[in-house]
């Protein structure tokens, strides 16, 4: 199951992340979210683990518990829809102007 850990602090590495969650069972990966350009923090990232039960009581465990100050939101990640689903509701977005 792939897990969505938001209101990360900045300093928290993926070997953190890794170390945090194998305390409920085995961790596939663990990835930090990074901007591009800074190679900064976003604050937010995912963990998968391989058993569903371990993840769902990782996440009923870890959700709103306090990791250097912040509260974490943790919730099972859900597929990113490409902007093609996200625009779809939304097809005249652009001006009808005539230039």
């Amino acid at each position: 199951m792939n897990i969505f850990i938001g209101s990360l602090p900045y300093s928290v590495k993926e070997s953190d992340l890794i170390s945090f969650f194998e305390e409920y069972g085995e961790v596939n990966s663990a990835k930090i979210i990074t901007d591009r350009a800074t190679g900064r923090s976003k604050g937010y990232g995912f963990v998968e683990m391989k058993n569903d039960d371990e993840a769902k009581r990782a996440i009923s465990e870890l959700n709103g518990a306090e990791l250097e100050g912040r509260t974490l939101v943790v919730n099972e990640a859900h597929e990113k829809k490409d902007s093609h689903e996200r625009n779809s509701g939304n097809r005249n977005f652009r001006s009808r102007r005539n230039y």
